[in-house]
C-alpha cells in the first residue's frame, strides 16, 4: 500500500524509515564485585525497528536476558539510556515507568504467567482492566479469532494445553495494542507443534497487524522466523543477520559461541599462568 502511494506521487521524495520502537544507547550493567563481578552488558547500543520482528541470541551469559529486561523497562542500567517511543526511561518515576510498561509493552513469558483463578477471557482482559481502559471488543474478537481461542474463552488455565495457554498469553499481550511485544523464550515450555503455532502468531502479528516484536530465544528455528537476528557475546553486539534461515542462524551462533569460548579459555590460561608465577615467587 505504501509503495503504490509512493509510485503515484514520485515527486514526494524517498520514504524515510520509521523511528525505532526502542533505542538502547550505551547500556552498561554490572553485578557483584572483585572476582565475582559479572558485566552482562558492556556499552551496548541497539535499535529495535518498528513494525518488524527482531530476535536476540547469544551464548549463555552473553547478556540477552538482561538486555531484554532493560528494553522492557523491567531493569535499569548502571549507565546508558533506553528510549521507548521517544520516552527516555531514566527520567521516569516508578509510577510512570509502571504505567509505561502496562500501556505500551506487551509481555509473553516462557512460563505463561496466567492467573489460575481466571478464565481465558478474564486473563486476556486483565491488563486493560488494571489500566482502567475499556477494551475495544472488535480488537478483542479479532485477536481471539486469529489465535483460535473462541471455544476456549471460558476455560481456566489448568483446562488448557500448554500451547493454548501461551496463545492466551499472546492474546493478552496483543489486545491492548502496545507499541512493542517483548517475548522471553516464548516456545521454551512448548512441544514443537505448539511452539510453531506461537511463532506463527507472532509472525502474523507483525505481517498483518504491523506489530513490533522483540524475542529472546536459544532456538535457531525460532529465530529464523524473525526479520532480523541480533547476536550478543560478552554483553556486546557480535553481529546480525537479515532475513535469516535456520542454517545461517545456527552457523552464526556456533561461531559466536566458539569465539567466546576461545577467548574465555585464553583468559583462563593467562590467569592460571599468572597465578603459577605468583606462587613460585612466593615460594622463593
Amino acid at each position: 500500500m505504501n509503495s503504490s502511494h509512493a509510485d503515484s506521487h514520485p515527486s514526494s521524495g524517498p520514504a524515510t524509515a520509521p523511528a525505532p520502537a526502542i533505542r538502547a544507547i550505551g547500556l552498561r550493567k554490572t553485578y557483584g564485585d572483585g572476582d565475582a563481578m559479572v558485566r552482562p552488558l558492556d556499552d551496548l547500543s541497539l535499535d529495535i525497528e518498528a513494525g518488524r520482528f527482531t530476535a536476540i541470541m547469544g551464548p549463555s551469559g552473553s547478556g540477552k536476558s538482561t538486555l531484554l529486561n532493560m528494553l522492557a523497562g523491567l531493569d535499569t542500567p548502571d549507565s546508558g539510556e533506553v528510549i521507548i517511543g521517544g520516552t527516555a526511561l531514566s527520567g521516569l518515576s516508578d509510577r510512570k515507568l509502571t504505567a509505561l510498561r502496562r500501556d505500551r509493552i506487551g509481555f509473553v513469558f516462557q512460563s505463561f504467567n496466567l492467573v489460575p483463578a481466571m478464565d481465558a477471557e478474564e486473563n486476556i482482559l486483565l491488563p486493560s482492566q488494571l489500566a482502567g481502559k475499556k477494551t475495544d471488543r472488535r480488537v478483542f474478537r479479532r485477536m481471539v479469532d486469529l489465535l483460535g481461542l473462541s471455544e476456549r474463552l471460558h476455560h481456566r488455565p489448568h483446562e488448557l494445553s500448554g500451547g493454548q495457554q501461551q496463545r492466551v498469553a499472546v492474546a493478552r499481550a496483543l489486545v491492548s495494542q502496545p507499541d512493542v511485544i517483548v517475548a522471553d523464550e516464548p516456545t521454551g515450555n512448548l512441544d514443537s507443534n505448539s511452539g510453531e503455532e506461537v511463532l506463527s502468531i507472532l509472525r502474523s502479528s507483525v505481517d498483518e497487524l504491523g506489530q513490533t516484536v522483540v524475542m529472546v530465544t536459544h532456538d535457531p528455528r525460532a529465530a529464523a522466523r524473525a526479520d532480523r537476528v541480533v547476536l550478543l557475546a560478552d554483553g556486546r553486539l557480535a553481529g546480525e543477520l537479515i532475513d535469516p534461515d535456520p542454517e545461517s542462524v545456527a552457523t552464526a551462533l556456533m561461531n559466536v559461541t566458539a569465539t567466546t569460548g576461545a577467548a574465555a579459555a585464553g583468559t583462563s590460561r593467562a590467569g592460571a599462568s599468572h597465578s603459577g608465577v605468583s606462587h613460585a615467587g612466593g615460594g622463593r
